[in-house]
């Protein structure tokens, strides 16, 4: 693996995202600490201006399209605007190439150096929640397949089940869509997800990128010994601004019809895997269509658990939504029995009433989450829009400090145990 680097004699090592690969599924954009990471309608670039080379943004991504590097004059560093244009990665210039383009030579006294780090402000200190989660699963988790069917070589499957998975007769509405892949090998487990390609193309003419989406079924299919998966994919209708926006591939997925084929590509994710050893404990944290990996491994726990042959620990669910009527799975959510798993619902626009979120439901659970945080056998997994994902982790900071405990030491166990995993958008 590179680093961002800087020659002595003015090349740079300039870290790029290949655009062929990339799934623009914005892992690296919301994990970079010093937000050299950007992207327009097309690509997601790196500024190279910006870049420290901390590495942070290597791990998380699901496809490696981020651990790309050419070597260029420092003078001659791609911009934000060329690579935003890019369909493909340039080539790697070669030494002559280099000193034409206005670089010396390089020698075998030549030496790397690490692009320093901007200095922080005297006094200041800042909580950044993406530094204590994890890049690697759990001890136990079983092994992930990856990048079986990139972008350029997707793999068919088939609609076999779509419906509406929120309360009918509201506008915001959630699908859950079961994809059949037949004979066609496509092993997932709960916590991966896959990327759909819509058909078309875009405003530009150029066909549309896929769309990643986290698998809500358990290893073993939607339909227990079938070679099927689920989605939980909510129709966009607007933007973060409230803007009127149809999102193409939301639409799309929430559109399908059974009989219908699809392009799929994946499966992603190596690290937000579940943890399969007895008595291991799973607090869930999500909201809206973050539930779609809590809903797998809750499913898959409760198959083990009706089977007899397997003794899980506890279950923890905090799940938020604007109102009950857009929560997905609302109904089969209480259905579950209490001494299996042990949900909690927070909604932030009910009609007369506070707005409450994911975060002020752990307080006040603050008992039971820190019974958890002492136990090494506690895996948290938060899952949802990038907004919610600091004030969890400063929650679950909050507990362990009040009862005494040292984050820094407590955090760092937990991402260096793959214990706490985030994956926000």
């Amino acid at each position: 693996m590179e680093t961002h680097t800087l020659i002595d004699n003015g090349i740079l090592k300039q870290h790029l995202i290949d655009p062929e690969i990339c799934i623009r599924c914005n892992t690296c954009e919301a994990t970079c600490p010093v937000n050299a990471i950007t992207h327009d309608d097309n690509n997601y670039v790196v500024r190279a201006d910006v870049c420290n080379g901390c590495m942070a943004c290597i791990s998380p991504c699901p496809t490696g399209s981020i651990d790309n590097w050419r070597a260029v004059p420092v003078a001659r560093a791609y911009t934000i605007d060329e690579q935003f244009s890019w369909e493909e990665l340039p080539g790697e210039l070669a030494p002559h190439e280099l000193v034409a383009a206005g670089g010396e030579p390089a020698t075998e006294a030549t030496t790397l150096q690490q692009a320093p780090e901007a200095p922080a402000e005297p006094g200041t200190q800042v909580f950044r929640s993406a530094q204590y989660g994890a890049t690697v699963p759990p001890w136990s988790a079983a092994h992930p397949y990856t990048n079986l069917f990139p972008p350029k070589s997707p793999t068919t499957a088939t609609v076999v089940g779509n419906f509406n998975c929120t309360e009918a007769g509201f506008e915001s509405e959630t699908h859950h869509v079961v994809l059949d892949f037949g004979s066609m090998p496509f092993p997932v487990l709960e916590g991966q997800s896959i990327g759909i390609i819509p058909p078309g193309t875009d405003a530009l003419g150029k066909p549309h990128h896929a769309r990643q989406y986290s698998v809500a079924s358990p290893r073993n299919g939607e339909r227990p010994g079938y070679n099927n998966l689920a989605l939980t994919v909510k129709r966009v209708t607007v933007d973060h601004d409230g803007n009127p926006v149809r999102g193409v591939a939301s639409n799309y997925v929430c559109d399908l019809k059974v009989g219908d084929k699809v392009q799929v590509v994946g499966p992603f994710g190596s690290s937000f895997l579940m943890p399969n050893h007895p008595r291991s404990h799973i607090v869930m944290i999500c909201t809206g269509t973050g539930s779609a990996p809590m809903r797998a491994m809750t499913e898959w726990r409760r198959r083990l658990r009706n089977s007899g042959k397997f003794e899980g620990g506890k279950l923890m669910l905090f799940f938020g939504a604007r109102t009950q009527q857009e929560l997905p799975y609302f109904g089969p959510l209480q259905s579950l029995p209490k001494d299996f798993i042990d949900i909690n619902l927070a909604f932030s626009r009910t009609p007369g009433q506070p707005k409450r979120y994911v975060q002020d439901l752990m307080r006040e659970r603050d008992a039971d989450l820190l019974a958890l945080l002492r136990d090494d056998n506690s895996h948290f997994y938060v899952c949802g829009l990038k907004g919610m994902e600091e004030g969890v982790v400063m929650a679950l900071r909050d507990i362990a400090q009040e009862a005494g405990l040292s984050w820094e030491a407590l955090g760092a166990a937990l991402q260096r145990e793959g214990r706490l995993h985030l994956e926000t958008y």
